[in-house]
């Protein structure tokens, strides 16, 4: 049915697909696998018509064909559902299966026959909680997901690629998809399924193919092979000492921060305690509930259900200025966009924390500004540089100094080196290091395994919004893949 060969992709000079090829069979579910950045949808994008390759072919029923629009993808018979839905929350499910291809009638609107055949592929897919009718913004997104598919078949798509699908999904709701899946399959449809989730992939594909760094490396038959063996496919490699010492065994002390069965609409049975100078490490898939952990702790999406103590004392922070005067700060993922007012200097920035939530009895920190920028060893015309001016790992220097700068007992960091260069990576790794040392408790979240294993003394795993485990300071990526893809169950279901 399909046949990719040779597909190369470049972006700025920067490699991201070299020579990748895949094929797919009618009626088959091929897998596609993989860390972070490992190159899975771009070429998935290449294949749907959202980009141009450098070089490769692409061929279905033995016809070579050249995408350079989505709708030429669409018209060789190629759908895509990505893992944010393409949907207009405010109209009904007809008139989103037929946006932009909506039947006419006289010159208008053909509703009925819209509807009529809304109606039937619903049916056809045994969907009987949706109607042609039924407002998008009303359905949840297992739902929603399904009007994606629905919207796909409309289109007469005989190759059907799924990114990420049941990220977002509770577990019936993935039962109730693989169902669906299976469905399409046996309609004859080649589904190209990328997920990170192992259970998944052993479950419903027949073959699995492993990119790493933009290449392909393996391409396994499902039931020829194990949990163990795709996880060490997918990560391939040795984790070298970039990374200061950790800390020795009788530096963690006391207890700064303790969980007991905390939970909220994202996360639910959270149990953990941070000791000071301990750096721990949560690791996760997208969607696992990491960041949630981290909102929730820090009061901005507060746990609902539980107890959490601060410093031994019981508080449960319904909001992040109660989180910040107990002594608890969060560098966020979104610098730009939750971390920096871009158009004030550095000076300003670092004192965006004490202005709004002011330590009672401290005189003005603005004498201390110097001396943290120093200490996060930021480099900058000046102090009244403005920030969107700076490079991305100087832009963090000053997120981390404005936290320094209200004296917090327990430090939070959300993917504290994403997009930042070498140089600033070692010295943010070198800083925490640091910290943990002179007496904080750190929590680090991290999409990338080697930072992780390499900082943290300990590392905690969540799936599905849930901690599943945690794994003793060096465990290898391949454990932590393991846990986080549910590869143990999947391995377990296998025999």
């Amino acid at each position: 049915m399909l046949t990719m060969q040779g597909v190369s992709k470049s972006f700025l000079g920067v490699r991201v697909l070299e020579g990748v090829g895949l094929d797919l069979e009618a009626g088959e579910v091929h897998a596609l696998v993989g860390e972070n950045g490992a190159g899975k949808s771009t070429l998935m994008k290449i294949l749907a018509g959202e980009h141009s390759p450098d070089a490769g072919t692409l061929t279905i029923d033995g016809t070579v064909h050249s995408f350079s629009h989505p709708a030429q993808a669409q018209a060789a018979g190629i759908g895509i559902i990505h893992q944010e839905f393409a949907l207009l929350e405010h109209r009904t499910v007809a008139e989103n299966v037929f946006l932009g291809r909506e039947p006419t009638r006289y010159g208008l609107v053909d509703r009925r026959t819209m509807e009529r055949r809304t109606a039937e592929l619903l049916a056809e897919l045994d969907e009987t909680g949706i109607t042609p009718r039924t407002s998008v913004h009303e359905l949840s997104v297992a739902r929603r997901q399904t009007v994606e598919i629905v919207k796909a078949l409309a289109s007469d798509v005989r190759i059907l690629v799924m990114d990420e699908p049941t990220a977002a999904l509770a577990d019936h709701e993935v039962d109730r998809l693989c169902a669906l899946v299976r469905r399409l399959t046996a309609r004859g449809l080649g589904i190209l399924y990328v997920s990170h989730r192992l259970r998944e992939v052993f479950d419903l594909s027949r073959r699995i193919t492993v990119l790493k760094d933009g290449r392909r490396v393996t391409t396994l038959v499902t039931r020829d092979t194990d949990a163990d063996t795709v996880v060490r496919a997918m990560v391939g490699r040795e984790l070298g000492a970039y990374y200061p010492p950790r800390a020795g065994p009788q530096e963690p002390g006391e207890v700064r921060l303790t969980v007991h069965g905390g939970g909220n609409s994202r996360i639910s049975g959270i149990d953990l305690a941070l000791r000071a100078g301990e750096v721990v490490g949560v690791a996760g898939l997208q969607g696992s509930g990491r960041s949630c952990l981290a909102r929730a702790l820090f009061g901005a999406d507060p746990f609902t259900t539980g107890t959490m103590t601060v410093g031994g004392e019981e508080l449960r922070p319904a909001r992040p200025r109660e989180a910040v005067r107990a002594g608890i700060a969060l560098v966020t993922e979104d610098r730009k966009g939750e971390g920096l007012a871009l158009h004030q200097s550095v000076t300003d920035n670092a004192l965006l924390v004490t202005r709004a939530v002011p330590a009672r009895g401290r005189p003005s920190v603005r004498r201390e500004v110097t001396a943290l920028l120093e200490r996060v060893r930021l480099h900058a015309h000046g102090a009244d540089q403005q920030v969107q001016y700076l490079s991305g790992g100087n832009q963090q220097k000053v997120v981390i100094a404005k936290w320094l700068a209200a004296r917090p007992r327990v430090l939070l960091f959300d993917e504290p080196t994403r997009g930042v260069d070498v140089g600033a990576k070692a010295a943010i790794h070198t800083l925490v290091r640091e910290l943990a040392r002179e007496g904080l408790a750190v929590l680090i979240i991290s999409s990338e395994l080697p930072e992780l294993i390499g900082m943290s003394d300990r590392i905690l795993v969540m799936s599905e919004g849930r901690l599943a485990g945690e794994l003793p300071a060096g465990a290898t990526e391949e454990a932590v893949m393991r846990v986080a893809t549910g590869g143990d169950r999947a391995r377990e279901g296998a025999a």
